[in-house]
């Protein structure tokens, strides 16, 4: 109860502390891991969140909320497949659960964008890349490449009037944003730290969860 307490007053350190004691007293209670888990997800230790998960599903298997806030955890650290996975074990156990409906979506949507065609599943303003160092110096060394020289190139040319302009200049949509996967490829290829950095930098975490319960 002390735990819960904390909780709702955001003070999520010494709830984790609460229900580590209450570990202690009870530790075949898979609520009490269940809650610790909700309580470091909050403090931004995914990993501690999914054990504790694992934990409350080995002694309750059938213990939907113990799979909701293992998804969550999941998805915070980008493992999205396996969230998928504990979304619709959730949703099997709790079939009218609407947070657990929206959270599948966001996260088969964040699967789909990681199988996207550049495969990077970036999303992303531009004021976020121009103000990045190290997205500005990846930029540079590609613009040293003579692959990317030469397809710069060619798409000012149709921009300006060239031989496959059209009304208004560039008449081939399509190979823009072909272009656009290739420089994409190219910075995951050369720098997947800066894609994942930047990726991490804009994410919205504005997940929906359940609150605490008592056993």
């Amino acid at each position: 109860n002390s735990g819960n307490n904390h909780m709702k007053e955001e003070n999520y350190g010494a709830a984790v502390d609460c229900y580590t004691r209450a570990i202690k007293l009870d530790p075949n209670n898979a609520v009490y891991y269940c809650n610790r888990a909700a309580a470091q997800s909050k403090l931004n230790n995914y990993k501690e969140a999914i054990k504790d998960c694992e934990r409350a599903i080995a002694i309750d298997p059938k213990y939907s909320k113990a799979y909701g806030r293992m998804g969550l955890a999941l998805t915070s650290v980008n493992k999205y497949e396996e969230a998928v996975t504990s979304y619709q074990k959730a949703l099997d156990l709790d079939p009218e659960n609407d947070s657990y409906k929206s959270n599948l979506k966001i996260a088969e949507q964040k699967l789909r964008d990681m199988s996207s065609p550049t495969g990077t599943g970036l999303s992303f303003d531009m004021a976020s890349l121009i103000n990045n160092p190290a997205f500005i110096s990846m930029a540079a060394s590609l613009m040293q490449n003579p692959q990317v020289q030469q397809l710069m190139s060619g798409m000012m040319s149709n921009a300006i009037g060239g031989p496959a302009a059209g009304v208004g200049g560039l008449s081939d949509l399509s190979s823009l944003i072909h272009a656009g996967q290739q420089f994409a490829q190219q910075i995951q290829q050369q720098n997947p730290e800066l894609i994942e950095q930047l990726r991490n930098h804009v994410r919205s975490r504005s997940f929906s969860g359940s609150t605490e319960e008592h056993s």
